[in-house]
């Protein structure tokens, strides 16, 4: 596993991931979002203790799930939180992420409120938002809002 030196101000709320396996979750979110291995500290039987990554300018931290600790395998239970990516290329990121064999939550479309925007949920069993702004024209993206609005039994 690569590691480098990374100097960036970290943001107030900070990601941190328990995962079942973390070196082959390092090697999918390497694959699927281009993330950077900062740092990692072994822990017993070959597990990861702690890892530090940065995707795009955010840190994510991981590690493997200890019997003895306080996290659980979240592909046992609904997902709590969702963790949304905004980024450039939408399109190539999902791909990347289907291929490696991520499971479709929403699919990815042009939304009514203006991105282009899908969720899937990683083999680890975290669910991801991507997104980013629509190419859609304001005429486009009011069709689809109106339609999308008689949906939900709006206006």
């Amino acid at each position: 596993m690569a590691e480098f030196e990374y100097e960036a101000p970290l943001h107030t709320v900070g990601i941190y991931l328990a995962v079942t396996d973390a070196k082959a979750a390092i090697a999918w979110y390497e694959k699927t979002f281009g993330a950077k291995v900062a740092s990692t500290v072994p822990g017993p039987e070959g597990k990861l203790m702690h890892a530090d990554l940065r995707i795009g300018d955010s840190q994510v931290m991981l590690a493997d799930i200890f019997s003895e600790g306080p996290f659980r395998d979240p592909r046992d239970s609904p997902p709590s939180l969702n963790l949304h990516v905004y980024v450039e290329d939408v399109d190539a990121v999902w791909e990347r992420a289907i291929a490696a064999g991520a499971t479709v939550v929403q699919p990815l479309a042009d939304q009514f409120w203006g991105d282009r925007f899908g969720m899937f949920r990683d083999p680890f069993g975290h669910t991801w938002a991507v997104a980013f702004k629509s190419k859609l024209s304001d005429a486009e993206l009011a069709k689809i809002r109106d339609e999308a609005m008689a949906q939900m039994g709006g206006a």
